[in-house]
């Protein structure tokens, strides 16, 4: 890792991406994330910090990673590997002893030089597609100095730029890299407050004011729904989150996400139990219905996959 530019912590970054802003897009996932809802499918966003993800099933005990681990947290009971989550500072030395490939580290440090660098490699198919850069999550404004930085090196080498947000953040992070923002895909997951709070952990209100922060400031924006049948899809939500949007003016309009579960075996590489169990996806019909709501209130709507 080089030396200059801001210090941040990632988790992936995905190139030609096609679904996180518009054209052929690299995006940039950063670690973290304030918010805890219950559907997630990055379980290895959340935690702020590298953390060890384990593929039991491509463990063969071998116990390799036992005797290399510096700090005597991984141990081998009733055949099955074990690590203390607690003390692993997530070094990576058991990884590059696993040989059967069943360990890996979820986040690395780099600067932001680090990032440009991979995302100017692509600048070419950028340009022809109307592409650019993405940060994503976690959530992207846990690290707003990191991103602004990122995004200001890139609004300098003509490289569009694109914050992919939950809006759940203090309004002076968003701010900072809105300045160098020229799309904004922004969630909304529940117009109720208390619903909102119970599903994700944290209330909206910060989150519908940043909405209308993001409104005001001249970058396109396309709001996202992750629908979930029996939590946010009813009626009466869809038609509050649609006159919630058209009074943002400037907004692209919305996307829904219907809710899916392939994120679950990310849960079990870092021993959590995932919490979105019992939720459904909705029908197509439900999904429809929803769709004509925002219509009939002048935000256009598409359905994502």
């Amino acid at each position: 890792m080089s030396q200059g530019g801001k210090n941040g912590i990632i988790f992936n970054i995905q190139k030609f991406s096609v679904h996180d802003g518009p054209g052929i897009r690299t995006t940039v996932f950063m670690k973290g994330c304030p918010l805890r809802c219950r559907w997630c499918s990055n379980a290895e966003s959340m935690n702020p910090e590298p953390e060890l993800g384990v593929i039991y099933s491509n463990c063969n005990n071998c116990g390799k990673c036992i005797k290399v681990c510096p700090e005597g947290v991984i141990s081998l009971e009733d055949e099955k590997i074990r690590f203390d989550r607690q003390k692993c500072t997530a070094c990576g030395e058991c990884v590059a002893a696993c040989a059967p490939g069943a360990l890996t580290v979820y986040g690395k440090r780099v600067t932001v030089d680090d990032v440009f660098r991979e995302v100017n490699k692509d600048k070419a198919f950028y340009e022809g597609s109307s592409g650019g850069v993405t940060a994503s999550g976690g959530e992207a404004l846990q690290q707003a100095d990191f991103v602004a930085e990122l995004f200001k090196r890139c609004r300098e080498a003509g490289i569009g730029t694109c914050l992919d947000t939950s809006g759940y953040a203090p309004t002076d992070k968003l701010e900072k890299v809105l300045v160098f923002t020229d799309y904004v895909l922004y969630d909304i997951k529940h117009m109720d407050a208390k619903a909102h709070k119970q599903f994700t952990s944290v209330p909206n209100e910060i989150i519908l004011h940043n909405a209308e922060v993001v409104a005001a400031s001249g970058a396109h924006m396309l709001c996202r729904l992750p629908l979930i049948k029996g939590v946010n899809d009813s009626e009466e939500n869809i038609t509050k989150t649609a006159k919630f949007l058209k009074t943002l003016g400037n907004s692209a309009g919305i996307e829904l996400l219907p809710y899916h579960r392939l994120g679950i075996g990310k849960y079990k590489t870092l021993d959590r139990t995932y919490p979105g169990e019992s939720f459904q996806t909705p029908d197509t019909e439900r999904l429809e219905a929803a769709k004509k709501i925002f219509e009939e209130h002048g935000v256009p709507c598409t359905i994502g996959g």
